[in-house]
């Protein structure tokens, strides 16, 4: 009779565990998602998307170039072109519920929890909301690129008292945006200069709002669950904000003769220098000389150099007591101001840029198909017991 050998089981390897993964704060250093999207490279000072180098978009691309460029995978053909900006500029007005929901916010909303609401509540209007495919969700991102700028200004309309202005087909999606502001027809500096903008924030990688986002489709959730959870995080002060809190800061200076004082101040009170430094640039951020470019320009147009030249010496003084430099938000801030733009509504600006990457990166995140779940390491008391009600102090 044959016998059959059980192998045996040592000690050692019964009571072994898998190894615990290290805990990283932040995830810092941590890669949760291969992308072909975009990628961010600090030690060389270089952002690319889909391959090709940031100057070169800012400098030559128009935004609905660098949507179809982020969405589709490639830069469009002329034909792809014409296509897509008349999808864009079709697909720009909001249903008149969302309209009405503006009119019932109290009026000191803040900008950011007014279109993060609005966001979540076209879901109701959208025919496609609970088709995740790929085809639908690329039909729906387009409808949220092109709804969102007249969100914004919708918003901005209706706060000020005034009746919305509707989007006008024939204009750019940068125009466009301007335009429905005020009503005027936009000078076309201005119309480059947003362009730039809108070109140099579409993407940026794994930031803390494109996670989210794609933490969330990677449940399955749809496109406005997605993009509504990534302006949940760009409202967060970490995150977005900074454009804002750095225009306040040019204003509070005020005058180039005081700007050494008011940085020595904040470096001996050990505070945060707004639109300084980045988690993933040590050194220059590709994107801020573009729009220092542009600061500088609408700064002589509109016969406001100040907040510019108060930039540059901030700059500079700033230099003096660290190696650190300007990132995105900082030269933004003045040119945004010299656009006209409220301040409270530069990071809703941000988001009508980055609702291109975050929605190619919802897409991206559904072909994967994988559910993100990290790990977490407990670090609280162990054994102890439930205690009864009446005996606990």
């Amino acid at each position: 009779m044959s016998s059959v050998n059980t192998p045996v089981i040592s000690d050692a390897t019964a009571s072994a565990q898998p190894a615990k993964p290290p805990f990283v704060k932040g995830l810092a250093g941590i890669v949760a998602v291969q992308t072909e999207i975009s990628s961010v490279d600090g030690p060389r000072s270089t952002l690319i998307y889909r391959g090709i180098n940031i100057h070169e978009l800012a400098e030559k691309a128009s935004y609905e170039e660098v949507v179809y460029l982020l969405l589709y995978g490639h830069l469009p053909n002329a034909a792809e072109l014409t296509s897509f900006k008349e999808r864009l500029a079709a697909n720009r007005s909001i249903p008149a519920q969302i309209v009405d929901l503006f009119h019932t916010m109290p009026p000191d909303t803040v900008s950011m929890t007014a279109l993060r609401t609005a966001i979540s509540a076209l879901s109701f209007y959208d025919p496609e909301i609970e088709d995740i495919s790929i085809e639908a969700t690329e039909r729906k991102a387009v409808r949220l690129i092109a709804q969102l700028p007249t969100l914004v200004a919708t918003y901005q309309r209706i706060r000020q008292r005034q009746e919305p202005i509707p989007p006008d087909q024939h204009l750019s999606h940068a125009a466009n945006t301007l335009y429905m502001l005020d009503g005027r027809t936009p000078d076309p500096d201005f119309v480059s200069a947003l362009n730039a903008y809108f070109v140099l924030l579409a993407d940026h990688g794994m930031n803390a709002s494109t996670f989210t986002a794609r933490v969330v489709a990677s449940t399955n959730a749809d496109l406005h669950s997605s993009i509504t959870s990534a302006m949940a995080a760009l409202k967060g002060n970490l995150h977005g904000g900074a454009n804002e809190a750095t225009m306040h800061m040019l204003l509070e200076i005020g005058d180039i003769t005081k700007v050494d004082t008011y940085i020595d101040a904040l470096f001996a009170e050990k505070r945060k220098i707004m639109g300084f430094g980045h988690r993933i640039y040590k050194h220059n951020d590709p994107r801020a000389r573009h729009l220092n470019y542009w600061a500088q320009r609408l700064g002589n147009k509109v016969n406001k150099p100040q907040f510019y030249e108060i930039s540059l010496l901030v700059e500079t003084s700033v230099l003096r007591h660290r190696e650190i430099y300007p990132n995105v938000d900082f030269y933004s801030a003045s040119m945004l101001y010299y656009l006209g733009i409220p301040i409270d509504l530069f990071t809703p600006m941000f988001a009508c840029s980055r609702v291109a990457g975050w929605s190619a990166h919802v897409i991206e995140q559904y072909k994967d198909s994988a559910l993100i779940r990290p790990q977490s390491e407990y670090i609280g008391p162990v054994d102890l017991h439930y205690v009864p009600l009446d005996q606990r102090q």
